[in-house]
């Protein structure tokens, strides 16, 4: 669990140490600050939940402390300590923003109930704020990040399928998104107010499978103590999305076809056919043509199945996206894992873009997760990625010639120089530490052409 992080900041360092002494003991993270100045410091690098603040400090006071805070840092609580004399102020800090204050001297219940208070607070903000980042999942597409052609493709098919009853094929390499489109075509459907029943076929036994979608009876089976309602029926009105079809057995390929066909299934032990009321969706990562070829997948089922077929692009194919998705996922485990982290730097960024992602965009979330439990910065740097570079990445991306690598960087330097100097050639000279003369003969040594 995320043990709370507090900041107190005091001129006094008698102050800080008592301070300490009594939140540490509370289970608080501790960290301390003799000046407003070196507090903004110490949050920039990492970010806490609470700051405990005095008041009355020289060069800059809690007031104005408060209000950087709130202006670079807006979830984090701030409490103020305050003398007799400065009520006044304090109360005015609460109009700014502050969650308390509290008078000098003060005693150690008031000092642990106020923090608790306050830190009970921001828990309470941020599971609503993840509440309702849940609560956009359930509603159209707002969990499908993306602005690529490939990914707008994909969604036109939804829209126009949707509201139809006829199966769905969805394929796709693993990690793709397959079930989040799957839930786009319910809740776009006729059927969204009903329930939509996601089964991974490939997790369920292969003795177990046809129980669990069709049911059974009692005493059908050793362990069938009761009448069980299959998954078909749970999902009835609704949407059955049957994730990795192709491991469903071949010989209970023939119970879901009538499923398909006639609208009806029949329990494990039972002669009553059932009619039922369910939409198929189906999805695999494998070429089901092939697998018919192979024998292992029932021609005639196939082609009911792929009645429509929707295929989503892999994440290379729509790397465009990645942007998206990585700032998606990023104020996801934000809320989660209870950070503020704000970004990526961009060299982060470009490295991110071009890495391959065999696993798809489930392996970019999870590349996200692991770097935000361990980042404590601001910002998201090559640093919190190590897992996603090998040995052999790094040798095939290393040059030995050193002139060449000395020539490049000296060239990217250059043009950045110029760039932020709006091509004023002196003032790029100067940001360089280079005389006028010397700027345009490297320039020319170079063969950089500053025009373009």
């Amino acid at each position: 669990m995320h043990r709370k992080s507090v900041l107190i900041v005091d001129d006094e360092a008698s102050v800080r140490t008592s301070l300490e002494k009594v939140l540490s003991k509370a289970g608080c993270v501790t960290k301390t600050a003799a000046s407003g100045t070196e507090a903004l410091g110490q949050l920039a690098r990492a970010p806490v939940d609470l700051v405990l603040s005095d008041l009355k400090m020289p060069e800059m006071n809690g007031l104005e402390l408060l209000r950087q805070i709130k202006k670079q840092h807006s979830k984090v609580e701030v409490i103020l300590l305050t003398g007799y004399g400065t009520v006044e102020r304090a109360v005015e800090a609460m109009k700014e923003g502050a969650y308390d204050f509290i008078t000098k001297p003060f005693k150690k219940a008031i000092i642990l109930q106020t923090v608790e208070r306050a830190l009970d607070r921001q828990t309470l903000s941020r599971e609503n704020e993840y509440l309702r980042l849940q609560l956009g999942r359930t509603k159209s597409y707002d969990n499908i990040v993306g602005k690529s052609q490939a990914l707008r493709d994909v969604l036109e098919m939804v829209a126009r399928v949707a509201p139809l009853v006829s199966t769905v094929l969805i394929t796709g390499a693993s990690g793709t998104g397959k079930e989040l489109i799957a839930r786009a075509l319910h809740s776009k459907s006729l059927r969204a107010e009903k329930r939509f029943v996601p089964i991974n076929c490939a997790a369920i036994p292969e003795n177990l499978i046809e129980s669990e979608l069709f049911g059974h009876v009692k005493g059908s089976f050793t362990g069938a103590l009761r009448d069980k309602e299959g998954l078909f029926k749970v999902a009835e009105g609704g949407t059955i999305f049957l994730d990795e079809i192709v491991s469903i057995p071949i010989n209970l390929q023939v119970k879901l076809l009538r499923a398909i066909e006639q609208k009806e299934i029949l329990a494990v032990g039972s002669t009553n056919p059932e009619i039922i009321d369910v939409r198929i969706v189906a999805a695999t990562n494998k070429n089901l043509a092939n697998e018919v070829e192979a024998g292992n997948f029932r021609e005639d089922l196939y082609y009911r199945l792929n009645v429509v077929g929707i295929m989503i692009p892999p994440l290379k194919e729509r790397a465009e996206d990645i942007p998206d998705l990585i700032e998606h996922y990023m104020k996801q485990y934000n809320v989660q894992l209870n950070k503020q982290v704000n970004g990526v730097d961009n060299k982060t960024l470009q490295f991110l873009v071009d890495c391959e992602w065999k696993g798809n965009v489930r392996e970019l979330e999870n590349s996200i997760e692991r770097a935000m439990i361990l980042c404590d910065d601001e910002q998201l740097t090559m640093r919190h990625f190590t897992h996603l570079v090998s040995k052999d990445q790094i040798a095939q991306k290393f040059d030995g010639d050193l002139k060449s690598a000395v020539r490049r960087f000296e060239q990217d330097r250059i043009v950045q120089a110029v760039e932020i100097a709006d091509h004023d050639k002196a003032k790029a000279a100067r940001l360089l530490g280079l005389s006028l003369s010397s700027l345009y003969r490297k320039i020319a040594e170079l063969g950089i052409d500053i025009r373009s």
